[in-house]
């Protein structure tokens, strides 16, 4: 194979305009999703982002039936989801992780419920899986909005918001809101999952909202180079991951999480300080101090 054959093979992908509006789109929601991602990582709220994810599928089918945009519904149960989680463990003794688990495990339950009922679930399924190559103009400027407040609104309250996700009780202690900081960043989180349903769908999206941060927050212990670790990985598991689907036929979604999975695992192992490498060379030289310290003392005796 000549180099013109290999570079027409190589750009084959981009000579499609469904190719290239998938692959701008999905950085994008890979921007927006690796920013909120260490927010939170930082708060530790993973499972939280499990919980909204898959709790806004019966606002779905609910917004399908009703025949509206899938954001509207989307969005509000996301929001309904948030809402009953904080009630619930405001008024109960039960553990936030418990309520958690029983109020998106309840409401995606009952989504799968009402898809069953559906007449046709052929669309429907996009928003379990994602289907960003067939993304439509009005999908596209849906997700420029609701991406570009999200990011604005990060922007604006990043200061509030770290010390939130840092040291709440420090937060409250200076006279911040601490409450109205809670609902903002869930209300945020929200907005991202209905971003990012058409890239990877309901089932994956909660990947897009923790991988990103956690390999970020493996490379480095300062905040604004974690953010620019987590959206830098991210835009290139987005880029690579739409470019890789094209040639071996695989779902986008799943292509784009595999990559960042592979991100994480080789910062796991090669973090400069926090990679098992490291961490192997720094317990086998605290080893050899200790040995060293050891036999000085022995020969002092």
């Amino acid at each position: 194979m000549d180099f013109a054959t290999l570079l027409t093979t190589l750009t084959a992908p981009f000579q499609y305009d469904f190719m290239v509006r998938a692959t701008l789109v999905s950085a994008l929601i890979g921007t927006v999703c690796a920013v909120l991602s260490c927010f939170v990582i930082l708060k530790g709220w993973s499972l939280m982002g499990d919980a909204v994810s898959h709790s806004v599928l019966p606002g779905v089918v609910l917004a399908y039936i009703l025949n509206i945009p899938f954001a509207i519904g989307a969005f509000v149960f996301g929001l309904l989801s948030v809402v009953s989680i904080g009630f619930i463990k405001s008024r109960t003794r039960i553990k936030e992780d418990t309520v958690i688990g029983v109020v998106f495990t309840t409401l995606f339950a009952l989504g799968i419920v009402m898809m069953s009922r559906v007449s046709s679930s052929v669309h429907l399924s996009h928003i379990l899986f994602g289907d960003i190559l067939g993304i439509s103009d009005s999908d596209i400027v849906q997700t420029v909005l609701i991406g570009g407040f999200t990011l604005i609104s990060i922007f604006i309250l990043r200061k509030d918001l770290l010390l939130f996700c840092f040291d709440p009780t420090h937060a409250r202690s200076i006279g911040l809101n601490t409450t109205f900081l809670y609902y903002a960043l869930l209300t945020v989180l929200a907005l991202t999952i209905v971003a990012a349903l058409q890239a990877v769908g309901i089932i994956l999206v909660v990947a897009m909202l923790v991988t990103p941060g956690a390999t970020a927050y493996l490379l480095t212990d300062k905040f604004e180079r974690m953010l620019l670790l987590s959206v830098v990985s991210s835009v290139l598991s987005c880029v690579f991951g739409t470019y890789i689907s094209y040639f071996i036929d695989g779902a986008t979604g799943g292509c784009i999480v595999v990559l960042q999975g592979i991100f994480f695992i080789l910062a796991f192992i090669f973090a400069p300080k926090h990679g098992v490498i490291a961490k192997n060379r720094e317990r086998q030289r605290q080893q050899l101090e200790d040995r060293s310290e050891f036999a000085v003392q022995s020969a002092d005796d």
